[in-house]
This record gives C-alpha cells, structure tokens and sequence, in this order.
C-alpha cells in the first residue's frame, strides 16, 4: 500500500493553522489546505505492513491502507468511495475524530504514524467539490416505517443506513436544527455548521424526514410514536451533565460547559433571544475538567475576550511519550495538547476545587483548590487524598464545568418501560442493538456512555443491521465484522 520505500523518503506533515492572532477574531475553521502533492506524499507513506492494525485501532473498520494507497496514486474517486464505504460522515469524523488508528499506526511503532485524519478529510471534501457525492435514494421502499429520536451522528448514520434499506426512516430533533452535538457543542472554529447542512441537505434528498423542535417524552408522546412506526431507534446521547457538589456550585457565574458552549453556537448562528448571556469577555475563566470539552471552552473564552483562561484536572499530568502500560497499539492517555490549549491557557493537574466563592448579591468571585494525589493499591479503586497545607484562593467570575456526562436522560426509558445499565445508559447489547422492549433499539452514546464520534457513527450504522433484520428477517447491511466490502 502506498510507495514502497514512502515511510523512508517523506516525513509526516500535517496542516498548518492560521496564527492565533488572526484565528481569536472568529468563529471560523482555521486549518491552512495541504497541496495535492503534499498530501499524496503522506498516502505514500502508508507501509505494506502485513497486518494493518489501524483497522482495529478505528470502531468503523475503516479501509484505511486501500485508500491511502489511492490518494498516493491520485485516485481520488475511488479513494472516497472506499472511505463511504464503511463511514457515512468522514467530513465529520476527519475533523473531530482523535485518531485512534493512528496511534494503531504500524509505522507509529518507532516512527511518527500516517496522518490518516487528515487523508481523511482532504478525500471526502475532494468528493464534495467534484460532485461526487450526490444523493442515491433506495430504489425500491419496503413499506416498513422507522423513527430515529436524536440526530446526532448515531441517529444520522442509523437513520442513512435504514433509508438505504428502502425503509421510511423519521429523524425526531428536539432542537430547531439537526446536527446533535456537531451542531449545539462543537464550537464552529472546529466544525463549521454548513458542512452539516451541506450532508443533511443529501440525507433529505434521499427522502429522510428531519422533524425538529420535536422533544419526544415531553412534547411528543413516545408510546404514539410506537403504535405509528414499525421500529424506533434511541439515539439521543449521553445528556445528563456530571455536577459539582461543593459549597457555592449554585452561585452565578458557576455554569456546565455544554451551557456555554451551546449558547455560543446560537450566537454565532445568528440567534441572540438568551435570558441571560454567557460570556466570557473581560473575565477570569477557570475550566474544571481536563478533556475535549474543556479544551473547547479554552478556545471560546479566548475568543470571547477572557482575561484570563485557567484550566484544571484533577487527575496526574500524563506523560508525554507512550505509557509503559499502554502499549502499541492501544490507545495511549498520554498528554495531549490541542489548538485552543495553545491559543492561552494555564493547565494544573492534580488539583481540586474544593468551594465557590461569592458576593453579597450570589455572584461568583473565586474558588478555592487544594492539590491532591491518587493512591494505587493493588486490587483496588484508587484513592484520592488531599496533600496537607496546599489551599489556593483563585479570583475567577467564570467557572466553567467540563467533567463529562453521567448517562442517558430517563425520560424516554420510564415512559416505554425501558431496562437501563448501572450507568444509566438505554439496556441493549451489542449483540442486536435490542432493549427489552420489542422493537425499540438503542445506539451511541445513550447506549454505550459517552464516547467517541467514530464509535457513534459505528454504533448507529451496526443498530441499522439489526433494526433491518427486524423488520425484514434478514439485512444486507453491512457489518464491520463482514468479509467483503460493505455496501455503500
């Protein structure tokens, strides 16, 4: 696959990014275009290793060497056909994905790995702008209808694989556009909202029906929506945000981070009808919690204007090199430092907030931390102890909680009688997708916890098999684990 000899011969190159000076006065992506060149260099460094393990490495199964070798060879159509073949969205996912198959790289044993996002994204936005991805409606309908509650990308993948099925597929959105949390969490500096138009412009052509400001449970009857369709798919995520119960977490100025976040994508959309505005201009900023989503309220309060941008992680600062209980090619928790990391902020690990601070009138002032290590006892759950005499008082009229999601909302679950796990995600296995309740299905991140786009995607498309089989008694879908080339 590739060249030959292209691992000894090209270096890894990726894009570039546009100075941070200039990227902080928008909300636009800021990554500077590779030349063709550039980029069928970096498909011709993709080894002829055998055995590719970033197959393993990424939950779509993506055919990663077969398209590397074709972008190397200037076969861009047949490079994009591969890619769609086992991922509905790479437009998606090759912005926003962390790569696991590159850490799964056989090159990234002793090299630096193929930038195989980035082949990614270049191929499926090569196909958009040669018009090679148009709308390819089933040619026959099989009568069975489906509806799919959340459209984020397992309800959009779920939703895409059905209608390829013939089957009349209705996505339910609670929120006034579709997209999920591509549209009301990713800040548009990361994923621009007209590359989600643009691919649910060909979803709606193919004759999926998008009905949004449709909450189901609240303001849509659930059980209704079992006597009218055959099937339902549950994809509505992983919701319920994790708190933060310390003395002043209810003081103004403490907010979730999808809050933020959330608000900050309807402003930049253009809609400013907001109770109150959630902005970080002129403002210490502190971001509790170390992961993506804290990385994305870095790179918005910067854009806002913050006066300063502080970040904190209560677990150890993670080395920067491959931990030696990670090895290749499992995915490493090592450090990672991202665009809006680099864009102005101050990162503490190891470290606790321990209460709120405010004023006479409920407004937030500051915090308080205290410095804390984790005791790893074999056999055990590690122990978290504070470290005696290391309290901190820190100014701060924004805090901004980025700790991740505990589960599923319940409302859907209670209503229709659904079984849910200990974590409080919708009961199915992997093994059809199937909650206790005949034909309701689950997939994403309200099954599975949250998790990855890739998983999403994959999660969506493989509740697809199962949901067809229902209806139909057996699926031509494909599968990950199927021998020949899924169908596209």
């Amino acid at each position: 696959m590739g060249k030959i000899t292209g691992f000894l011969e090209y270096e890894r190159e990726v894009e570039q990014y546009d100075a941070v000076e200039n990227r902080l006065k928008n909300y636009k992506e800021f990554t500077i275009p590779m030349d063709e060149k550039a980029l069928k260099n970096q498909g011709a460094r993709c080894m002829d290793c055998g055995i590719p393990f970033c197959h393993s490495g990424c939950p779509l199964g993506n055919l990663i060497p077969d398209f590397n070798d074709n972008v190397y060879k200037g076969k861009w159509k047949e490079a994009a056909k591969i890619l769609h073949s086992t991922n509905n969205f790479p437009e998606f996912t090759g912005r926003l994905c962390p790569a696991p198959c590159e850490e799964a790289c056989v090159l990234g044993i002793n090299e630096d790995p193929v930038t195989i996002e980035n082949i990614e994204k270049n191929i499926v936005e090569t196909a958009f702008k040669e018009g090679w991805i148009t709308a390819k409606p089933p040619q026959t309908r099989t009568g069975k209808s489906v509806a799919v509650i959340g459209s984020g990308p397992s309800g959009l993948s779920a939703a895409q694989q059905l209608n390829r099925a013939g089957h009349l597929v209705t996505v339910f959105e609670r929120d006034a556009k579709v997209g999920g949390l591509l549209r009301y969490g990713i800040p548009d500096f990361k994923l621009e909202k007209h590359i989600i138009d643009r691919r649910i412009a060909v979803l709606e052509e193919e004759g999926i029906t998008f009905k949004t400001n449709a909450h189901v449970g609240v303001d849509i009857d659930v059980n209704t929506l079992k006597e009218e369709f055959d099937a339902i798919v549950l994809c509505g995520g992983a919701t319920v945000r994790r708190g933060m119960p310390v003395k002043g977490a209810d003081l103004k100025g403490v907010h979730q981070a999808m809050d933020f976040l959330k608000q900050n994508n309807k402003r930049v959309d253009g809609i400013t009808d907001f109770d109150e505005v959630l902005t970080a201009k002129d403002k210490n900023v502190i971001v509790i919690g170390g992961g993506d989503t804290g990385s994305d309220c870095i790179g918005t309060s910067n854009r806002h204007g913050a006066k300063s941008v502080v970040n904190f992680e209560i677990l150890p600062k993670p080395t920067t090199g491959r931990p030696a209980d990670q090895p290749w090619p499992y995915w490493p928790m090592r450090l990672r430092t991202s665009t809006s990391h680099k864009e102005g902020v101050e990162r503490f690990f190891s470290i606790s907030t321990k209460e709120f601070l405010g004023d006479k009138d409920g407004n937030l002032t500051g915090l308080v931390t205290t410095e804390v290590e984790w005791v790893f006892k074999p056999g055990q759950r590690p122990e978290l102890k504070e470290i005696p005499n290391t309290e901190k008082t820190w100014d701060c009229e924004l805090a901004l909680l980025a700790l991740g999601f505990t589960g599923a909302e319940k409302t859907i679950a209670e209503q229709l009688g659904i079984d849910m796990d200990f974590r409080t995600n919708i009961q199915a296995t992997t093994k059809d997708y199937a909650t206790n309740v005949p034909g309701v299905f689950a997939a994403g991140d309200m099954r599975r916890g949250q998790s990855l786009i890739v998983w999403a995607i994959s999660e969506g498309r493989q509740a697809a098999h199962h949901v067809d089989t229902y209806l139909m008694g057996y699926s031509d879908l494909p599968l990950k684990d199927d021998n020949d080339l899924p169908r596209v």
